[in-house]
């Protein structure tokens, strides 16, 4: 009921004309968007699929989008997503690259996967450290050539521009197709926008040279771009913010099986773990300077926590699982409440008049919204019940909220969704390398699970070392030596599959409210 009333609120505010929610200025909500994708999975309702496609289209199209760099900016000024706050931050583009990765598995349109492989690329060529990590944002504003600060100056352009760069005939067709104009859409420069592809409508032969060669004028104009003043850096790593996007480069790698975006994952939080915990394990929040500052706080151990699972759950490495595992624990000892949820603050910060524990899902989502999610995570991966219960604890300390303004925990409902379930517990185990599994691992890649816990592993050592940490995939086989998918709920498993086909059927059922 509380999901189902959140998408109504929502929907009374939706903006079917441009996309997203609510009127100018609009923000990109990548939380509300996952939700409409989480209520199209359980009811089959188009309205809220459409809703999500139809935001993330928009978005795509507009100019809040970077269309020669990558990435998004933090939001438009107008309805119609046109002219940002060109300002870009790390937190944003994690969440929208994950929320576009999961559109691409819903709808299967290549496009949106296009949108992640952007977004990732322009943060590992513009917001990544030389140890790994993640930069926390870029400014608004960038020096003109006459030498004062101008807001997008570094992103837009004019048709003489265009034309110097690219030549007369390229830059025809680049300004027409991305809005370059004469008299522009911002003080006399344009802010490049393009209309997506309208879904199912397959391109002509013509089209995809127009395609090719608008792509060889964008990395022209990125080269060209680059010469000029770029807005300044923000070079802080946050733990927070590098969960997020840690996040989201390992879902992408498994989803889009592209080995360098977990790579990178893994660097980032390798990083994290090495530089940013004090002696006793805990946290800190900050890196700058070379050192790490002040305590960490709930955000910093919930998105941490999150993203290696995500890290386990793609490369199938347990020691991501068991770091996880040792910070749930750190987690649950300085900040837990007793009567459910998270503090903002651990137990020995410096007295204060309340201790908070945060709600709302706003910008990011709230550490108690992604720690529910992680709590149930845990649960279905170790077979733990004190993770579940801890997370029932939570979602009944939030009960007021969820009931009464469920539309404002959009991320908390999906933890909801997922303790309703059914979740779907996939384990593959592969006879030599897990590679022998690729056909049935393209299957679970392809389809969209919001509610699920994968184990894949190799039969042998490998698999009775990680029956230590999952159970669920102790006396698994791969029988008569081929690669075997298990698919299970609460530890009941369907008959093992060896075929594509019916592990697709399989990880399709069972879906619908119980």
């Amino acid at each position: 009921e509380a999901i189902d009333s959140a998408v109504a609120q929502l929907g009374a505010r939706f903006d079917r004309e441009h996309g997203g929610f609510g009127r100018a200025p609009k923000f990109p909500q990548p939380s509300i968007l996952e939700l409409m994708l989480r209520h199209h999975r359980r009811t089959g309702d188009a309205a809220s699929l459409q809703m999500a496609t139809s935001t993330l289209e928009a978005m795509a199209a507009g100019g809040i989008r970077d269309h020669v760099g990558g990435g998004f900016h933090r939001y438009a000024t107008d309805r119609q997503w046109r002219i940002p706050h060109f300002e870009k931050m790390l937190y944003d583009n994690a969440q929208l690259a994950v929320v576009y990765l999961e559109a691409f598995q819903v709808t299967g349109r290549h496009d949106f996967a296009d949108v992640v492989r952007e977004i990732l690329f322009y943060v590992s060529r513009e917001m990544t450290s030389p140890e790994g990590a993640f930069y926390s944002a870029t400014d608004a504003d960038s020096l003109s050539p006459g030498g004062h600060e101008e807001e997008g100056r570094f992103f837009t352009w004019t048709p003489a521009e265009v034309r110097e760069v690219l030549g007369p005939d390229d830059a025809a067709a680049f300004g027409s197709a991305f809005s370059v104009t004469e008299p522009g859409n911002l003080e006399g420069r344009s802010v490049l926008a393009r209309p997506m592809r309208p879904a199912g409508v397959e391109r002509t032969f013509a089209q995809e040279e127009l395609e090719l060669a608008l792509a060889r004028s964008r990395a022209r104009l990125y080269l060209a771009r680059a010469r000029r003043v770029p807005p300044l850096r923000d070079d802080k790593i946050l733990v927070s913010w590098n969960g997020l996007m840690i996040s989201a480069m390992a879902r992408a790698s498994f989803v889009l099986a592209e080995a360098e975006h977990l790579e990178r994952a893994a660097r980032a939080a390798a990083f994290l773990l090495d530089r940013l915990r004090s002696g006793d394990g805990r946290l800190r929040r900050v890196f700058a300077g070379g050192v790490a500052h002040q305590a960490g706080m709930l955000d910093d151990y919930a998105f941490l926590i999150q993203a290696l699972l995500d890290l386990f759950e793609a490369g199938a490495d347990p020691k991501w699982l068991r770091a996880a595992i040792t910070l749930q624990s750190l987690q649950d000892e300085h900040h837990g409440d007793p009567s459910g949820g998270y503090f903002l603050v651990a137990d020995d910060h410096e007295p204060l008049l309340a201790r908070a524990k945060p709600s709302y899902d706003g910008a990011e989502p709230s550490g108690n919204s992604v720690a529910a999610l992680n709590l149930l995570r845990l649960a279905e991966l170790t077979q733990d019940e004190g993770y579940r219960q801890r997370a029932d604890a939570l979602l009944a300390a939030f009960g007021q909220i969820l009931t009464r303004s469920p539309a404002a925990v959009p991320k908390m409902l999906g933890a909801l969704d997922y303790r309703i379930g059914p979740a779907r517990e996939v384990v593959i185990v592969a006879p030599d390398r897990l590679e022998d599994a690729g056909d049935l691992l393209d299957v679970v890649r392809a389809t969209f699970l919001p509610r699920h816990a994968f184990a894949f592993t190799v039969a042998g050592e490998q698999l009775e070392d990680l029956a230590e940490l999952v159970p669920l995939v102790d006396s698994k086989l791969a029988i008569d030596g081929r690669a075997t998918a298990y698919v299970c709920e609460r530890g009941r498993c369907e008959r093992p599959a060896q075929e594509p086909g019916l592990l697709a059927t399989q990880l399709a059922a069972g879906e619908g409210p119980r």
